[in-house]
């Protein structure tokens, strides 16, 4: 009992550390309005442990490995954790990493997780963890902190304290022990979130030197990972497990009991220890190889400052976030901050230190000049995410882009990334969606990377004729229902994206690709019926789908037509070309009156299988969910931008917040939050590449722009409240601006704009063309 008092005493005075220094406002720093835990409970699918802006390390704590509903590997609503692993992905729908599980226990070691498998009412199975029946272990978010850096937790079954914090490519971990002869710390090499590891090896270089590898055959095909791990004091036992059994030498023949090799290994170092004994270690990994994973930790983490980390890191998040400071509550801070790191986690560094990292070809390459980035969901991000990059950080976006175009390179398709995870391509959603986050850097004039060479890469990729029917759909007009799965959402993003291609060939000066991807870029007009006044799809011979249920949802792709989504919700996927959508619906009144329809929709606030991530419902509008991410704004086309301005605000604040549940769906590598960023300056990239924002309401009351070009941008509002939402009037830089849309340009000069709010519509502004 005493040494469980300690460690509560322990856990308790840094709880009350952290509250006094929340208390003092007067050094309160913008690092500590970021709540990692916002996006962990429900659908977000965030992660809650330490990491650096893009960095390649997210270590931090495991509570699921098989569930697809916990993509991140941690859920605020489970009691047991696995242990604590070196990487994860944030908010995506799909799990992958979780590589380099590491335990503490006291006592016996076990080397299984220990786990049950249950099926829900849709016939999910799910595993949930057992306590007592593996290393599992119980823990209480009462005995957790979570802060920007850094990461706590007390294991009350081991009475053990972990802390965690990370550099951009190392982890540190710091144990605390009560007094005992078995201590053990246990790595993992088999664990991986939802995958399976095809082969590993460790070896035990000294007693203070631990290096190995996996190989992970999951939703990334072929993943290698070395890892190099310091512990700060010799250990007194050291045991590898090889497929549930001891390596050692049994006099039978010569074996090794400091290396072995296989799919299924852990190894444990074991010590004796004082009352609160402190144990360090330090882990530094790398696609490339253990030599290079040690390079990687002695240059990041070249002592054993545990502190020092974890104030690096939050040096460096009070950088990030000094790039956008906003006035408001403290839920609105924490809101928009948590939403800015979740922003700016993804994509991640690949790379070593040296430059050096794996390719797409499964060879080691060399980044000069450039730093490497992966981790591309492109199909969400490219929407708000890479044009909140062009405002604030363009440098990173113009490496984020020679990254995607070394992928072109080392690919035996010369395909530009559509889903790109480490050195890998996942082929996971559709279009390419590469091409409106260069082609909107083009039109930007974000200087770092070669146009010509970017050009003949969105060019190359959109003209591959092996690729998800992107010939036919050239040839035809469309994608055939009847030849190609989701071939309504195809043919809406592609026309897209060749809208983009056509932005590029213009500001360039090619002029015939210019009107070539120009009349590509209206094939939404051959899927648009006009009996239903919906995008339907289409068979080869022109016949349109029937039976047509325009609000089913369909969880089989091989048989839908839509990607996670209705009929009702894509067919108002035309952003490049809103006004001739507003023709072909009869003119704006028909139009306002169709888009009405869509958020009042009855029953469609039932979720779906399928459908259960993708939530923030108003009637058949899902902003869970990235295709619904334009379509509030589509009023300011219309003549209506008071309807725009009701709806942003409804959204910002019942979809939006400060709590675990506050995200409504898959935060999707940040895109989910990047929305809420644009929303709370006021304006929105409905059409990327298109040089334009559509203006929707300002949901903080100031939010001052550091500009990555040096300038200074701000947005003011004048009578903020909750009650508030029309705008009355705006001024650009002290002139009445009385359209519903702002030039990118406008903004990147710097200035101000002036919003000035009402509980009423004014149905005089935002109408002028």
């Amino acid at each position: 009992m005493k040494r469980i008092r300690n460690i509560a005493l322990i856990i308790a005075a840094l709880l009350v550390a952290c509250s006094s220094l929340q208390a003092q406002k007067a050094k309160k720093e913008l690092a500590d309005y970021i709540k990692p835990l916002i996006g962990t409970n429900g659908e977000g699918n965030t992660y809650p442990g330490p990491a650096m802006p893009h960095g390649m390390v997210q270590i931090g704590p495991d509570t699921d490995m098989k569930s697809w509903e916990t993509a991140s590997g941690y859920e605020y609503g489970d009691s047991v954790v696995i242990g604590f692993s070196m990487q994860h992905l944030s908010g995506t729908g799909i799990p992958d990493l979780g590589d380099f599980l590491v335990m503490p226990s006291v006592g016996r070691p076990e080397f299984k997780a220990g786990t049950v498998a249950q099926k829900d009412k849709y016939g999910n199975t799910h595993y949930i963890q057992v306590p007592d029946s593996g290393y599992c272990t119980r823990f209480n978010h009462q005995d957790e902190i979570v802060k920007t850096g850094y990461y706590a937790v007390r294991l009350p079954e081991h009475n053990v304290l972990l802390e965690l914090a990370a550099t951009e490519r190392a982890g540190i971990m710091r144990f605390t022990f009560p007094k005992t002869d078995k201590a053990n710390i246990m790595m993992d090499l088999s664990h991986v979130l939802q995958w399976n590891v095809k082969w590993s090896n460790v070896r035990a270089e000294s007693k203070t030197l631990v290096t190995g590898y996996h190989l992970v055959q999951g939703w990334a095909k072929e993943r290698h990972l070395y890892f190099a791990a310091r512990y700060s004091r010799p250990y007194d036992d050291f045991v590898i497990m090889n497929g549930g059994k001891r390596v050692y030498y049994n006099t039978a023949r010569f074996r090794s009991k400091y290396e072995s090799a296989g799919p299924d290994l852990q190894y444990y170092t074991r010590y004796s220890t004082k009352e609160n004994e402190v144990i360090l270690v330090k882990i530094g990994i790398s696609a490339v190889s253990s030599a290079n994973a040690l390079m990687n930790l002695d240059a990041e983490i070249p002592g054993w400052n545990f502190d020092k980390v974890v104030s690096d890191a939050r040096k460096a998040w009070n950088r990030e976030m000094g790039k956008m400071v906003i006035e408001g509550t403290e839920e609105e801070k924490e809101t928009f901050y948590t939403s800015l790191y979740h922003s700016l986690l993804t994509p991640t560094i690949y790379q070593d230190v040296d430059g050096s990292y794996r390719g797409l070809d499964q060879t080691i390459h060399k980044a000069k000049g450039v730093k490497n980035y992966s981790i591309f969901s492109l199909w969400d991000t490219f929407r708000a995410e890479h044009p909140l990059f062009n405002l604030i950080q363009p440098d990173r976006n113009a490496d984020m882009i020679n990254s995607m175009l070394a992928h072109y390179d080392q690919s035996v398709d010369h395909l530009l990334p559509v889903w790109s995870l480490n050195n890998n391509e996942t082929w996971c959603m559709i279009g390419y969606h590469a091409v409106p986050v260069i082609a909107d850097a083009i039109m930007q004039g974000i200087k770092g990377f070669n146009y010509e060479k970017a050009y003949e890469a969105s060019k190359t990729t959109a003209m591959n004729h092996d690729y998800d029917s992107v010939e036919e759909y050239a040839r035809i007009g469309y994608v055939p229902f009847d030849h190609e799965n989701e071939s309504v959402s195809k043919t809406l993003e592609y026309a897209f994206d060749d809208y983009c291609i056509a932005q590029m060939a213009k500001k360039l000066g090619k002029q015939k690709d210019y009107e070539y991807f120009s009349k590509r870029s209206m094939a939404y007009k051959n899927i648009f019926d006009p009996s239903t006044k919906l995008m339907r799809g289409r068979d080869s011979k022109g016949n349109w789908r029937t039976p047509f249920d325009p609000h089913g949802y369909i969880d089989d792709m091989n048989k839908r037509d839509i990607t996670e989504g209705t009929n009702w919700q894509y067919s108002w996927y035309v952003p490049q070309d809103v006004k001739g959508l507003i023709a072909l619906q009869g003119g704006k009144e028909a139009f306002c009156t169709k888009l009405d329809s869509l958020f009042m929709e009855p029953d469609k606030d039932k979720v779906e299988k399928g459908s259960e991530d993708i939530l923030g419902r108003f009637g058949e509008y899902w902003h869970g969910n990235e295709p619904a991410h334009h379509v509030a704004y589509l009023y300011d086309y219309a003549g209506k931008p008071w309807k725009t301005q009701n709806l942003v605000k409804r959204i910002m604040t019942t979809q939006y917040g400060n709590k675990p549940n506050s995200l409504c769906g898959n935060d999707d590598c940040g895109q989910m939050s990047a929305w809420y960023i644009f929303n709370a300056m006021g304006f929105y990239p409905v059409a990327p590449a298109s040089n334009y924002y559509a203006i929707g309401t300002p949901c903080a009351k100031e939010v001052k722009v550091k500009l990555g070009n040096g300038k200074t941008f701000v947005t003011r509002t004048v009578n903020y409240s909750p009650e508030n939402c029309y705008i009355q009037s705006v001024k650009l830089n002290g002139k009445e601006w009385n359209k519903a849309f702002i030039p990118v340009e406008e903004v990147k000069k710097g200035g101000e704009i002036i919003f000035t709010l009402g509980n009423k519509p004014n149905m005089n502004w935002g109408i002028e063309k």
